[in-house]
């Protein structure tokens, strides 16, 4: 029998993360949304709790499989403390101090050593540029060693927390003709010459949080700031490979934002219906009720169907299981039927749906971008197919 409840902790978990996001995200979110760019200083009270120590690897760690299942371990515990914190507000959950994805790249790569230097410091990733979005393997961005130093040359746009980060992972190739091996991943500290903010995005949504670019002009930053091996492998990709693996453990991250901003959407129209005496029944025959019922019914299918879709990629993860293609698939799903189900919040809503004395407009552009960032849903599905059908990248593109 499977045994879809959350075990007490979790319970727990959710129950506190829903009191914060209900009483602290909620009551400020339309201000902050209104006044991009101004940091929220209700988010003080975080300031150090998300910058824990890593718990480091020990003889015991690899017999966990003999061990049985783990029922849930960080992986589970970060999904469901992201949707309950994005159901208060999805731009504060990426601006919480500490909690970068560069800190994630750290925490994943950095040896025992940097993660003392670099794992308490909030930290950014820069990945995007002009020239390479969904295709990290085309990044232009050059470091190149110079004696006990890196020389970093290049431009990344859309880095989240630009401006109030402490340090930035940076994604550069060592060798262009190296193709994706030669892709690596360094630490630039904010106060380098020659690393500048150019300017900061205004955007159609997650407006509480920053999102900037940089420019990388014969920055020097110690050879030693570069995570991983520095090896060039031009006949393996493994390299590459390790530091796109910190996706498969954000991707469900982002599935569960988007599971929080569309259960927001739902539970804000399922009120408004009930006020109008228009209250569910879960008995009635699905052909027997109202247009309206049907279609939130339809919501709240989806909406399940994206949260075990990435309770499943996260319990894998922490279970040590490869869950590449489940990663993709729940960030596929959450991004896209999220998507939906905010814009058929605000069409069924009607003029409420677009005005700005409920927040579901808000939410209906939230939600935009958790079907774009950490690879689009055309990249997921292209990466689930190759899966599926054992192609490489080269037969199918």
């Amino acid at each position: 029998m499977i045994n879809l409840e959350l075990p007490k902790p979790l319970v727990d978990v959710s129950n506190s993360l829903r009191s914060v996001a209900e009483g602290i995200f909620r009551p400020v979110s339309r201000q902050y949304d209104i006044n991009e760019h101004v940091y929220p200083k209700e988010l003080d009270i975080f300031k150090g709790g998300a910058k824990g120590g890593r718990k480091k690897k020990g003889a015991g760690d690899d017999d966990k499989k003999d061990k049985g299942p783990v029922e849930f371990g960080s992986n589970m515990t970060t999904v469901i403390s992201v949707e309950q914190m994005c159901w208060g507000d999805c731009g504060f959950l990426l601006t919480l101090p500490g909690a970068g994805l560069g800190n994630a790249a750290i925490d994943a790569v950095a040896t025992d050593e940097q993660y003392e230097r670099f794992g308490k410091k909030w930290t950014a990733m820069a990945i995007t540029e002009a020239s390479s979005g969904s295709d990290s393997g085309s990044i232009q961005t050059t470091a190149i060693l110079d004696g006990d130093e890196y020389v970093l040359n290049g431009e990344k746009i859309f880095v989240t927390c630009a401006d109030r980060c402490e340090q930035v992972v940076v994604w550069a190739t060592v060798d262009p003709t190296a193709g994706k091996a030669g892709i690596k991943s360094f630490v630039v500290e904010k106060d380098r010459p020659g690393f500048k903010l150019e300017k900061l995005e205004h955007k159609l949504g997650i407006r509480a949080s920053d999102t900037g670019t940089f420019v990388l002009k014969d920055c020097r930053i110690p050879k030693d700031n570069l995570l991983g091996s520095a090896e060039v492998k031009t006949k393996s990709t493994e390299g590459f490979k390790g530091v796109m693996k910190t996706f498969d453990n954000t991707r469900p991250f982002v599935a569960a934002m988007s599971v929080g901003v569309a259960r927001a959407s739902v539970d804000l129209l399922k009120k408004k219906m009930e006020e109008q005496g228009a209250k569910i029944d879960y008995e009635k025959n699905l052909n027997n009720v109202s247009a309206m019922e049907k279609e939130c019914l339809m919501m709240e299918a989806n909406l399940e169907a994206m949260r075990l879709l990435t309770w499943r990629a996260a319990w894998m993860a922490d279970n040590k299981i490869s869950n590449a293609v489940e990663a993709s698939m729940s960030k596929a799903k959450s991004g896209r039927a999220g998507t939906l189900i905010t814009q058929k919040t605000c069409d069924l809503l009607g003029p409420m749906g677009f005005g700005t004395d409920e927040l579901a407009e808000k939410w209906m552009r939230d939600s935009k971008i958790l079907d774009i960032f950490e690879g689009t849903g055309q990249i997921q599905h292209l990466i689930i197919a190759r899966n599926v059908l054992k192609l490489s990248r080269h037969e199918l593109k």
